[in-house]
């Protein structure tokens, strides 16, 4: 049986997140976490990162700003290496940090910054070797 959501979903998450990154998440799923990842690859990927309403580039912007406002290092730095798949440039993800800092906090954007510098920083390290 065909499953759109899943397979659009899969399809999107790979394109933001990366093919290695989706496909070993995936296969490390196990029988306890598989339905989550299912119902994450259908719902948050398939539905709302299916939705042309927003690009995806602006889609990236508005993780940055709610990850940082949550306190998500994990997932922050995940949608940090996403944001640049998707075309944010560095100018763009600190415009958004500074934003958060205000609206926010100082501190969860100061940890954001780090996180953000980190996962830049060996993004174009991976990047500039290719």
């Amino acid at each position: 049986m065909s499953n759109e959501r899943f397979e659009q979903g899969f399809e999107n998450r790979k394109e933001v997140l990366g093919a290695a990154h989706v496909e070993k998440s995936w296969a490390n799923a196990d029988d306890f976490n598989r339905p989550m990842q299912k119902f994450v690859t259908e719902s948050c990927w398939g539905d709302i990162w299916g939705d042309k309403t927003l690009p995806f580039k602006t889609r990236s912007m508005l993780n940055l700003a709610m990850l940082t406002a949550m306190s998500q290092h994990h997932e922050l730095a995940v949608h940090v290496r996403g944001a640049l798949r998707n075309g944010v440039t560095k100018e763009e993800i600190r415009a958004v940090l500074m934003q958060a800092a205000i609206y926010c906090g100082v501190p969860l954007a100061l940890a954001a910054f780090r996180v953000a510098s980190d996962v830049i920083k060996t993004y174009e390290a991976e990047t500039s070797a290719v």
